[in-house]
This record gives C-alpha cells, structure tokens and sequence, in this order.
C-alpha cells in the first residue's frame, strides 16, 4: 500500500475527471476555434468550465482567461502587467514561487525594480512594511495566498484593500490554496489571480488567470487570437473540461476529512516525537499541509 504524502506538488486525478476528458479525447475532439459542430462542442465544454471556475471565485466567465498552468499565468500577470505600464517597480514576498521570483529577477535584468518582502516566524506579511514599500512608481504587488511549503494563508482581503487605496495592481498566487481556502476576488479586491487544477485533482497542464474587468495586461503569446485575443494557441479542450469538472466535485466533507487527518497526524508526532516544531501558524494555514522540522535533522 502506498502511502503519498506529496499533494503539495500534485494530486491523483479524480476518475470523474478522467471521465469527462476522455469524452474530448475520444469523441468530441474538435478544435474549439472551427466552426463545425465538433468545434461548437468543444467552444461549448470550454465556455461551460469558465463559467464553473468564475462561480467559484465571484468572478465573471469573461474574467478568466485559460493557460497552460500556474508558471504561465503567473509569468504572464508580472510581465504583462510591466509591459502595459510606464511605471518600474514591483513589489513580492521572499516565499514566492519560484516562477514568480525568476519573472521578477527577468525583469530586474530589464531595469525594472523589485522589492523582496520578508516575513515574520509564522510566515506572515508584515502589512505595515508592505505599506512602506508602495511608491508612485509601483504598478504591482504580488503575494502568494496559499505558501507550496509551510502552508501559510496571506490575508488577500487586507493587501487587497491597500492596493486599492493605492492604486496599485494586486496579483496573488493562489494554485495552492484554490478551493481548499474561501476567495472572493471582488471581497478581496484581487485584480489578478492564478490557479491551476493539478492541485485539487484535475489533470496537469492547465490553469487559469483571473484578470479584472478594465485592468491592461499585455499578452505575452501571441497567434490566432484564442481567449478573447488575451492568450493565443489552441485551447486544450480535454484538460480545460477537467478543470471544470474538478472545481464542479470539490467536496466540502473531503476538506473536513483531511483537516482532521492533518490534526491528528500533527498532534500525534509532537505528542510522540521530541524536538519537534510545526512550521508556520496553527490556524491561519492549507488544511492539507503538515510542515515539520526535527532538531537535528536535514531536508
């Protein structure tokens, strides 16, 4: 019996997932931009999942914008923010992801500026630093929800609020904590956000970017004009209809369940084992993350 404890990085697909990709692999495998009726099947499945995920964020379907995953949408939410503004300075956390450092450090090497937040012992944004740091040259602040590696949950409602105040775009990572932690992008004034749907038991290769109603990016793939003229190439119809498909069966009782497990799992080792420390906050963090460290030990 295997036991994987690596759903940070990637979960199993769910088989009702499957089931619906095979449909567009198998049967229904038109191009979405023909115009025959296998194209207008595979136009329709694309349109039906926007208008899942929309849903699920408090977004309109016109509002999200389909990518070949979390790397892509936030690779384009950084660049294509800098290339539709004059302004050069950006502001990040030290816990981003890595293809949202690397986006950042491209554009340093451009002759943009980078502001590099740290946190505090839980992982946490200082705000009062993140106010400090906004000038008028800064067009963006870009802070992960959702942590890959301690799990810690940034307040998107709060930095949301101070973009706002001052004019300035908010991005949030969020492929980890999509569907496993409440977002409301018009709540949270979030005018970018980048999920996936490898993490919540859709199939890899494919994600999404939310970009407010009225907010320039520029494109950064350009071609035959796909997703409304904002992402260019032929739409992966099959992976889009998973993603759907997995947003439309997340459960709320499977979210209980492994909330529990990761209770008893962290109760028990620290109970058990000396020396041991949970990394990040109690509360404010992924219900399925279990960060640990042992006096002594690496890795």
């Amino acid at each position: 019996m295997r036991a994987y404890l690596d759903n940070a990085a990637t979960t199993k697909v769910d088989e009702q997932v499957i089931g619906k990709m095979l449909l567009f692999f198998r049967d229904d495998y038109g191009n979405a931009s023909s115009l025959h009726s296998l194209g207008s099947q595979a136009k329709t499945a694309i349109e039906d999942a926007r208008k899942i995920i929309a849903e699920s964020l408090n977004a309109r379907p016109e509002e999200i914008v389909f990518t070949s995953g979390g790397t892509e949408s936030n690779n384009w939410a950084i660049k294509g923010a800098a290339f539709a503004t004059d302004k050069k300075h950006i502001i990040t956390t030290r816990i981003e992801h890595d293809c949202v450092l690397n986006a950042c450090k491209w554009l340093e090497g451009r002759g943009y500026k980078v502001s590099y937040l740290d946190v505090d012992d839980k992982g946490l944004v200082d705000i009062e630093k993140l106010k400090n740091e906004i000038t008028d040259d800064t067009f963006l602040v870009s802070v992960i929800h959702g942590n890959n590696e301690i799990g810690v949950l940034q307040d998107l409602a709060e930095i949301g609020k101070i973009c706002r105040e001052h004019d300035v775009l908010f991005h949030s990572d969020a492929c980890q904590s999509y569907m496993k932690s409440d977002i409301d992008v018009e709540r949270d004034n979030v005018d970018m956000l980048t999920i996936n749907a490898h993490k919540i038991y859709g199939p890899k290769g494919v994600g999404a970017l939310y970009v407010r109603k009225g907010v320039k990016i520029e494109p950064i793939l350009h071609g035959g004009g796909q997703e409304r003229g904002s992402r260019s190439g032929t739409e992966n119809v099959p992976g889009i209809a998973g993603f759907g498909k997995a947003v439309e069966i997340f459960s709320d009782d499977e979210a209980a369940r492994i909330r529990k497990l990761r209770d008893y799992f962290v109760g028990r080792v620290e109970n058990e084992i000396k020396n041991v420390r949970l990394n990040g906050p109690r509360d404010k963090r992924l219900y399925n993350n279990a960060s640990l460290s042992f006096l002594g030990i690496e890795g």
